[in-house]
C-alpha cells in the first residue's frame, strides 16, 4: 500500500485540498460568509419568538418511522474488543459495533477492519447503459460519458427489486467535476467545448441494477430496463409555489415550469414510496458574470447565495448562455432545490420541489409519523446557515400500486416549510472554548418557525413579513434571516433514527465562528474557530413546532479538552473530524462519514452507540484513500457500501501528475468509485 502525503490544512478548517474546494464548493471557505444578517442568537431571538408564538413545550413526541429507506444493519464480527485511542481495552462491544477499529492512516487504499473484505462495485466511466463504450481516459466524449457512470459519486441508495432475490437498484449522485483530474493538459483559462459537454454529462445521477453474490457481500452491475443516466441537460418539471414565477422564467423556458439539468447533487434520501430525493447544493459556482447584475435587489439576492464576481472557474458561460447571468439572470434561480427521481421508470420526468425552499440543500430525508404525516428534513450547508423541515399537509398512501405512487409523489408539493431557532439551557456558561456546561452536557430547546405554506392548489402563502410566497420559495435564505433563524456550523446531513424517532444532524465545521465580528459560540455550536464539527441530536415533535436537543458528539482529537462523546470515556473512542453524511443500522447505531478530516488522517466511516451506558462510543470502521472523501454510506446486515469521492485530489496533483492510483493500481488515473465491504 502506497503512503501518500498528508493534506495540508488550509484556512484551518479541514484537510481538503484547495483544488477540491475550488471545484466542489466554489471556494466557499475563502469567500466572505454570505449570511450577513444581523440576527441575534438564542436568548434575544427566542424571547421575541416566544412572545409571538407562545412558550416552548419542554417535551417532544416520539413516533415510529415508516419505510425509512436504506436504514440498515451493521456487519457483526467475532473479533475481540477494540483498543481505545489512548491504549485502554474496552469491555465487550455493543451489537453492530463489534469490530476492531481501524487506526488513522494516510494510505492510498480503502482500509477495513481485520476479518473483512472489499470490492469495487462501479467506477467513474464504467458502463451504465447498454451500448456504452469501455472507458478510455485519453479519448473521452460527451456521448460516451452520458452512458457511463458519472464523476465524484456522493449519495448512494440501494432499493431491493421486488421479485428478484438479491438484486437492487443502486442510485448514486454525481456531485461535481474536477476538470484538472478529468483531462490531461487541462487549461483552466481556456477549456474546450468538448470538455464542457463531457463535464455536463458527468454531473447528475446514475440508476443501475446491481446483483448480489450469495457467497459474499459483493455487488455486480447489470444492464436492465431500469438503468438510466440523469445529466446536466436532463429535463425536470418544477412544482410548488415558485412554478411559473417570473423569477424562474428564461428565454429557453418562458413558462418558468421546467429546468434542464441538475448540478452539485450532494447527499440525498430514499422515500417510503420508492423514489429518491437529491439535494442541489453549491450551485453558485456554475454561473458567471454576476458583477454585470446592477439591480441592487437582484445583486443582494445573488450575494446571499454566494454568487459574485466575473467569470466562473469552469467558464461554462462561454459555451451556454444559461450560465451567463448577464444574458440569463434567472437561470440560477432554477437550481438549489430538492430533486425527486422515480428510479423505477426511466422515462419519468424528475421533479424540482420549490415548496421545500431554495438553498444549498445537503439532502432531504423523510420521516413518516404514525398517522401518515410526511416530514422532510434538510440542512443548508454553509457557515452560519440554517436547518429546515417541511411538513406535508397530505398523508402518505400505503401500497405500491400506481394510484398510491401518483398520490405520494405529490406529498412534497403541499404543506408548510419551517426554519429552526434553538435556545440553550445554560447560555451563560458558553465561552467558545468547548468547555461543558455545569450540567455535563450541551442541551436546550427549539422551535420551528413557519416560512411558507403551500396549498392543495400548489399556490403559496408567505408567512414572512415583507416577502411574497414566490420570494420565500426562491430566496429562502433571506426568509430565514428575517425571522431570526439560528446560525449553525454548516448543517449537512439530517437523518431520523428508525428505531427511536430521534433526528440527527451533522454539523461539519465553521472556522469563522467567533471571528471578525461573526457570531460567537452558543450552546449548539460551542466552539469558536470550530474546525472539527459536532453531531446534534433532536427529539422532535415531528409534525409540530417544538423540539428538545443535545449534542451527541463534539468532534476532534479525544485527547483534547474541547471534545465530547456523549459522556463516554474518551480514551476508548476513535478520533473523528468533520462529520458529513449519516446512516443507521438495524440495531439503531449511528454511522458517520467524514469530509475534510482536520486530524492528519484520511477520511473514514465511523459507528456510534446511541443508547445505554456505552452511549457515545465511536469506532472507525474504514478509511478511504488519501485525498478522498467518504460519502453515501449504506449499512446493511450483509454489507457496508461507501462512495469514495475525489481520491488523490492534492493541490500538486492532476491528470498529468496523478498522486493516487486507486482503485486500479499501477500507473492508472484515480477514479471515484463505489465500494462494498463485508465480513469474511
Amino acid at each position: 500500500m502506497k503512503l501518500l502525503p498528508i493534506l495540508s490544512v488550509h484556512d484551518g478548517s479541514s484537510a481538503r485540498s484547495a483544488l477540491t474546494c475550488k471545484y466542489k464548493c466554489g471556494d466557499a471557505c475563502f469567500h466572505e460568509v454570505p449570511n450577513t444578517s444581523k440576527g441575534q442568537y438564542f436568548g434575544d431571538i427566542v424571547k421575541t419568538a416566544m412572545t409571538r408564538r407562545g412558550v416552548l413545550r419542554g417535551g417532544a413526541m416520539a413516533v415510529v418511522a415508516v419505510g425509512a429507506g436504506s436504514v440498515l444493519a451493521a456487519c457483526s464480527t467475532d473479533e475481540p474488543a477494540a483498543t481505545g485511542s489512548s491504549g485502554g481495552t474496552t469491555t465487550p462491544p455493543v451489537d453492530g459495533v463489534d469490530f476492531t477499529a481501524v487506526a488513522p492512516n494516510t494510505e492510498d487504499a480503502v482500509v477495513v477492519p481485520e476479518g473483512y473484505e472489499q470490492a469495487v462495485i462501479i467506477r467513474w466511466g464504467d458502463p451504465v447503459l447498454e451500448g456504452a463504450p469501455a472507458f478510455d481516459f485519453d479519448n473521452q466524449t460527451a456521448a460516451a460519458q452520458a452512458m457511463q457512470f458519472g464523476f465524484n459519486n456522493d449519495f448512494a441508495g440501494l432499493l431491493p427489486i421486488e421479485g428478484t432475490p438479491n438484486a437492487y437498484l443502486l442510485v448514486v449522485n454525481h456531485e461535481y467535476t474536477t476538470e484538472p483530474f478529468l483531462f490531461k493538459g487541462y487549461d483552466e483559462e481556456n477549456p474546450t467545448r468538448e470538455q464542457f459537454d463531457i463535464a455536463l454529462a458527468a454531473h447528475g445521477l446514475s440508476v443501475l441494477q446491481v446483483n448480489g453474490d450469495n457467497g459474499s457481500g459483493a455487488l455486480t452491475p447489470a444492464f436492465s430496463r431500469y438503468n438510466r443516466r440523469i445529466t446536466g441537460t436532463t429535463e425536470f418539471v418544477i412544482t410548488g409555489p415558485a412554478a411559473g414565477s417570473d423569477f424562474l422564467k428564461t428565454s429557453v423556458d418562458p413558462t418558468g415550469t421546467k429546468a434542464f439539468g441538475t448540478f452539485n447533487n450532494c447527499s440525498g434520501g430514499l422515500t417510503p414510496w420508492g423514489t429518491v430525493l437529491s439535494g442541489e447544493e453549491n450551485i453558485n459556482q456554475y454561473f458567471g458574470n454576476a458583477e454585470s447584475v446592477t439591480d441592487p435587489v437582484a445583486a443582494k439576492r445573488l450575494a446571499r447565495y454566494g454568487i459574485e464576481g466575473a467569470a466562473s472557474d469552469r467558464k461554462w458561460e462561454r459555451f451556454d448562455k444559461r450560465f451567463d447571468l448577464a444574458q440569463e439572470p434567472n437561470e440560477v434561480n432554477r437550481f438549489g432545490y430538492v430533486v425527486e427521481v422515480d428510479p423505477w421508470d426511466p422515462n419519468s420526468t424528475p421533479i424540482k420541489h420549490t415548496a421545500l425552499g431554495r438553498f444549498k440543500h445537503e439532502a432531504a430525508t423523510i420521516y413518516v409519523t404514525d398517522d401518515g404525516t410526511v416530514v422532510a428534513y434538510s440542512g443548508d450547508d454553509e457557515r452560519f446557515d440554517y436547518m429546515y423541515k417541511f411538513v406535508s399537509s397530505r398523508k402518505m398512501m400505503s401500497g405500491s400500486g400506481q394510484s398510491a405512487m401518483r398520490h405520494n409523489v405529490t406529498l412534497l408539493d403541499a404543506g408548510t416549510l419551517y426554519v429552526a431557532v434553538l435556545t440553550g439551557d445554560a447560555p451563560d456558561s458558553i465561552d467558545g472554548s468547548g468547555a461543558l456546561p455545569p450540567s455535563g452536557k450541551f442541551a436546550g430547546k427549539g422551535q420551528w418557525i413557519p416560512l411558507l405554506r403551500t396549498g392543495e392548489d400548489g399556490r403559496g402563502e408567505s408567512l414572512v413579513d415583507g416577502m411574497s410566497a414566490e420570494e420565500v420559495a426562491v430566496f429562502t435564505r433571506q426568509a430565514g434571516d428575517t425571522v431570526g433563524a439560528t446560525k449553525m456550523d454548516r448543517p449537512e446531513d439530517f437523518e431520523p433514527n428508525p428505531v427511536t424517532g430521534k433526528v440527527y444532524v451533522a454539523l461539519t465545521n465553521n472556522t469563522n465562528r467567533g471571528t471578525d465580528g461573526k457570531a460567537a459560540a452558543d450552546e449548539a455550536n460551542p466552539r469558536n474557530k470550530n474546525k472539527n464539527g459536532q453531531i446534534l441530536e433532536i427529539e422532535d415533535d415531528h409534525a409540530g413546532t417544538t423540539f428538545v436537543w443535545n449534542l451527541l458528539i463534539v468532534a476532534g482529537d479525544p485527547n483534547e479538552a474541547d471534545t465530547y462523546f456523549g459522556g463516554f470515556d474518551k480514551s476508548q473512542v476513535s478520533p473523528i473530524s468533520c462529520p458529513d453524511n449519516l446512516a443507521f443500522d438495524s440495531k439503531g447505531n449511528l454511522w458517520i462519514s467524514t469530509d475534510g478530516n482536520a486530524l492528519e488522517s484520511n477520511d473514514g466511516l465511523f459507528a456510534v452507540v446511541l443508547d445505554g451506558e456505552r452511549r457515545g462510543e465511536t469506532r472507525q470502521f474504514l478509511t478511504v484513500p488519501a485525498g478522498g472523501e467518504t460519502c453515501g454510506p449504506i449499512v446493511q446486515d450483509e454489507r457496508v457500501v461507501v462512495a469514495v469521492q475525489h481520491p488523490g485530489e492534492f493541490d500538486e496533483a492532476s491528470a498529468d501528475n496523478p498522486m493516487s492510483h486507486w482503485p486500479d493500481g499501477g500507473d492508472s488515473q484515480p477514479r471515484p468509485s463505489m465500494v462494498a465491504v463485508w465480513k469474511s
